[in-house]
């Protein structure tokens, strides 16, 4: 792979978004997993209902949704995609002290959708703490990968054992 021409950037270094005229329309699916850890005061909260924003699972749903919907605004490179569904979840996890943020996004495109679910979960988490930033600012966003992809040139793809 070292040895593989960088895609996004022309023979003279410059980036540029990379063609896929080319490339045959195929069914692509993504999925991207991530977690927003806090305070277990903090958790407790949010599963009550009591944060003084409002419903915390269900503006971070709304917000992942819509992130997915603009990429191509967040990442420069990124084409627009026609987006056939895109489902956001949020499951508190009491025990780890966390939400974890898993999107499922999919398309019927030339290019896949990792960047389109990778976004959602990103915006998922920062809503989350946006929201809650006032009750606890070492609240932290990370792990934030992808977890399982199908469709185009290169077929299926999951992370070792997970999914």
């Amino acid at each position: 792979m070292a040895d593989e021409p960088l895609s996004h950037v022309d023979e003279k270094g410059r980036a540029r978004m990379v063609s896929v005229a080319g490339k045959a329309i195929t069914h692509r699916t993504c999925v991207a997993r991530g977690e927003v850890r806090m305070a277990s005061e903090t958790l407790a909260r949010i599963s009550e209902g009591t944060i003084p924003k409002g419903d915390v699972l269900l503006t971070a749903r709304l917000a992942g949704i819509q992130a997915a919907k603009r990429t191509d605004q967040w990442i420069p490179l990124c084409h627009s995609l026609p987006l056939d569904g895109v489902e956001v979840s949020l499951q508190p996890d009491r025990e780890g002290s966390r939400v974890v943020i898993e999107a499922s996004v999919e398309t019927h495109a030339r290019t896949g959708v990792e960047m389109e679910a990778l976004v959602a979960v990103a915006a998922a988490g920062l809503t989350v703490y946006d929201m809650c930033k006032a009750i606890d600012r070492a609240i932290t966003i990370g792990e934030i990968q992808l977890v399982r992809k199908s469709g185009g040139k290169s077929g299926e793809w999951t992370r070792g054992g997970e999914g």
